[in-house]
Order: C-alpha cells, then sequence, then structure tokens
C-alpha cells in the first residue's frame, strides 16, 4: 500500500503545512538500484583520538571519492555536501577524548547530504580499562541520539572493528544506497581473515541460498536479492503455496521446494533435496496470530511458537549435524523488533523473535568453531507487506512514524541487510541481530 502521507509531505504544500503543525517530515529514501548503485558525492573521513586502523584503502574501494578542501586537506569543499561521514573513534580511550568526537562532527552533520550516512567506527570495550569501556560505550548514546535528531533520510550506526579489512563487506553495507533503512545499530566484527570475492557486484557466483517462505513478501525479496547477487536459490514453502513458489524459482533461475517446516523431518528432508550442500540457508518463514494473552488460547500460542522458533531449532540442528552447510556457510534468522522491545497482543510472537535472538547469540560461536558457518539476524521493524497493509488505518499510520525515519520499510531492506550478512566476506560478522526498523522508536 502506497504511503500517502510520505507522498504528501514531498509537496511544497505538504512541506509548509506539516512544518507549521509539527508533524514528522519523512523524506523519501536514496535505495539501490543497478542504475544508482552507490551514493551521490563524496565521503569525509574523520578521526578522533589516536587510530591504528589502516582505513584509506578499504574506503577507497567504497566507490565514493574522498571529501577535499580546496586546498586539499579533509574537509568538505565549499557547496559540496558529503555522501557520507566516517568518523574513526576506535582510539577514544577517556572522557576527554569524547570531545574530539563533538568537535569533527559539530561542523559537518548539518552538510551531510539528503539521505547520507554518518558511520561512527568504535573499538571493542577493554576489560581493563574502564575509562576506555566508559567512553566507548558513550559512542553508543552519542550515535543513536544523533541518528534520531539528524534527519533528511540520513542514518547513524556504529561499527565496532579492530581490523578494516576483515570489516570491509559491511562498511561497503553501511555506506551505501542498501543500508537505506538500518539506522541506530551498533554492529561488531572481529578480526577474522575475510573471503573476498572474485566479484563484489556478484559475491554469492557459485552458491546455493535457501529462504524459507519465500513465496510471498519478505522471503521473495530476500530470494530476489541473493539471486541478484549470483546465488541459485531454493525457494522453499508450504505445499498451499507450491504454485506461487514454483513461480518465483522460475523467475530466478532457482529451484522450488514444497514443504512444511514444521515437520519433524524437515531438516532431513531438506539435506535430502540438497546432496551437494548449502551456503546460504534463511530462515524467513514467519506466522502471527495476535491476542492478548488473557484471551489467548493455548492452540494460538503454540502455532506461532512451533513455526517462528521450534522449526528453525529443529531444521537449523538437523543440516549442521548433517553437514548440509558447507564450510564458509551463513545461517540468517529472523527475529523482529517485537521480540526485542515486545508488543501488545503479541506475547506468542514477541516470545519466538525473542527466541531467535537467544539461538543466534549461543550458536554462533559453535557453530563458527564446529562448522565453519556463521549465524546472524535481522530484526524487521514496521515492513510494508500485504499483512502491514491489513493492519488498521491509525495503528499503520503509528507504526509507520514511530521511527527515526518516520516511515515504513520495504521488503527490500530487509533483503539487503540479510544479502550483506549472507555475503562471504561477512566472516567477521557473527552472532549479530540487526536491526532493520529505520531506529524505531521502540527498544534499543
Amino acid at each position: 500500500m502506497a504511503d500517502r502521507y510520505l507522498s504528501f509531505t514531498g509537496t511544497t504544500p505538504g512541506r509548509f503545512l506539516t512544518r507549521r503543525l509539527g508533524l514528522p517530515q519523512p523524506a523519501a529514501l536514496r535505495r539501490w538500484s543497478p542504475r544508482h548503485p552507490r551514493l551521490d558525492g563524496p565521503l569525509l573521513h574523520l578521526t578522533a583520538g589516536k587510530s591504528d586502523l589502516d582505513l584509506a584503502p578499504v574506503l577507497a574501494r567504497t566507490g565514493l571519492p574522498a571529501a577535499r578542501t580546496a586546498d586539499g586537506s579533509p574537509g568538505p569543499a565549499a557547496g559540496v555536501s558529503p555522501a557520507a561521514v566516517v568518523l574513526d573513534a576506535t582510539g577514544v580511550r577517556d572522557v576527554g577524548a569524547l570531545g574530539e568526537v563533538h568537535a569533527a562532527l559539530h561542523p559537518v552533520v548539518r552538510s551531510v547530504a539528503a539521505s547520507g550516512r554518518v558511520l561512527v567506527l568504535g573499538a571493542p570495550l577493554d576489560p581493563a580499562d574502564h575509562h576506555q569501556a566508559a567512553a566507548q560505550q558513550a559512542l553508543e548514546g552519542f550515535s543513536r541520539s544523533l541518528g534520531k535528531e539528524i534527519g533528511g533520510g540520513r542514518t547513524v550506526n556504529l561499527l565496532r572493528l579492530t581490523d578494516a579489512r576483515a570489516a570491509e563487506s559491511t562498511l561497503r553495507f553501511l555506506l551505501s544506497p542498501k543500508s537505506a533503512y538500518v539506522s541506530g545499530q551498533v554492529v561488531h566484527t572481529d578480526a577474522r581473515e575475510p573471503t573476498a570475492p572474485d566479484d563484489w557486484d556478484r559475491p554469492l557466483a557459485g552458491r546455493t541460498a535457501l529462504v524459507t517462505g519465500a513465496a510471498r513478501g519478505i522471503g521473495e525479496a530476500v530470494a530476489e536479492t541473493l539471486a541478484r547477487d549470483g546465488a541459485r536459490v531454493v525457494v522453499l514453502d508450504v505445499p498451499a503455496a507450491e504454485e506461487d513458489a514454483r513461480r518465483v524459482a522460475e523467475r530466478l533461475g532457482g529451484t522450488a521446494l514444497a514443504l512444511d517446516i514444521t515437520a519433524a523431518d524437515a531438516g532431513e528432508r531438506i539435506a535430502a533435496a540438497l546432496p551437494d550442500g548449502l551456503d546460504v540457508l534463511v530462515h524467513n518463514a514467519g506466522v502471527t496470530r495476535d491476542r492478548r494473552l488473557v484471551n489467548m488460547p493455548a492452540e494460538r500460542w503454540s502455532s506461532v511458537l512451533e513455526v517462528n522458533l521450534a522449526s528453525v531449532l529443529r531444521s537449523t540442528d538437523a543440516l549442521l549435524a548433517a553437514g548440509t552447510l558447507r564450510p564458509g556457510g551463513r545461517i540468517v534468522a529472523t527475529a523482529s523488533i517485537a521480540g526485542l522491545a515486545g508488543n501488545a497482543g503479541q506475547t506468542n510472537y514477541g516470545a519466538s523473535k525473542a527466541g531467535i535472538a537467544g539461538l543466534v547469540r549461543c550458536l554462533a560461536p559453535r557453530a563458527l568453531a564446529e562448522h565453519g558457518v556463521t549465524v546472524n539476524a535481522v530484526a524487521p521493524g514496521f515492513i510494508e507487506t500485504r499483512m502491514t497493509a491489513a493492519i488498521p488505518l491509525f495503528i499503520r499510520e503509528a507504526g509507520r512514524r514511530m521511527n527515526s525515519l518516520a516511515q515504513g520499510g520495504l521488503p527490500a531492506d530487509v533483503a539487503e541487510t540479510t544479502a550483506w550478512l549472507a555475503h562471504p566476506a561477512s566472516g567477521a560478522v557473527n552472532g549479530q541481530v540487526v536491526r532493520v526498523c529505520g531506529q524505531s522508536l521502540l527498544g534499543a
């Protein structure tokens, strides 16, 4: 369903009226397309504290030119708006150095282009130095607060890293139109040696990806994006949706697999259907059965927990045990901000999606150590789908506006985030739950 309010605020009368009334003023987001694969404008690289990161080669490979003043020093030239600002704050170790964060960003924040990016780079918290830990933790509150005030479709995120090369896929994602609806997030990467693809435009070439619940909606968008990136996609959905699944698979040059993911032997049947192995497993299938707890029968509770959580646990265990997921593989599960912040009428759904977060954080180190597979999750907020289109008008409008970007996301936003986590060069990203919610005002 079209967001008519967003369209109205893009007109001159709409801007005037909403400004006078103090209403949200969402900006149309710049998303990835084949014609516009990068942000428009230069990248400004700033530093606070003393950093040991060798960022320049990696930032150069983002495709964004370095911002330079007339005398050649780093900084925006007169009349030129940077498309992205990267602040290396990994060397911030005390409260005094936080003043350098303010000094670096205060003069340039207003000049960042619409739908631009501010990316703060931080270091892991040092357990032996509580001053460093306090200063680095302060960067989280700073980044999230700036994300809520910057406006104009711009995003602000914090990336904790120790090695720029290991974080290259993440830097590319967060500094691109693909991350249009990801803001206010804190992403951690380690120093694991990256596996750079032969072709960054088709990083999944030669790899096989399976997406559950892929016959429509977000799952279909995920399948499309993984196919765009070169993967051979297996479109899995329930037998009742087999015709739609086959249609999607044929369009993407993949295959369809009609299967009830809640079946006790679903994992074994997937393994049998993929004798050559699997590189990317995306757990997208999910259901809602909303009702307040006092009015919720046991069937509504159990059906949601079974589809959204129990089936994910069973099939993941089976596929890892069978060795179906090849070393270097990726598991990406779908959580939700309802599982992180809670939502009235969704105790069952919230429990199931919080369970996904627990699964990811616990399984990730073990799956990597024992199978060479990373485990992460996306947590969508309000995404424009047929399901949200059926929500009553005023509740729907509240869902759209209650985030820093003041609009709903698109299935493509979840798909792009999933594709980043599925990327062969994203091995340094593990155990993360990344919200795709426009920085929802609910939860952290």
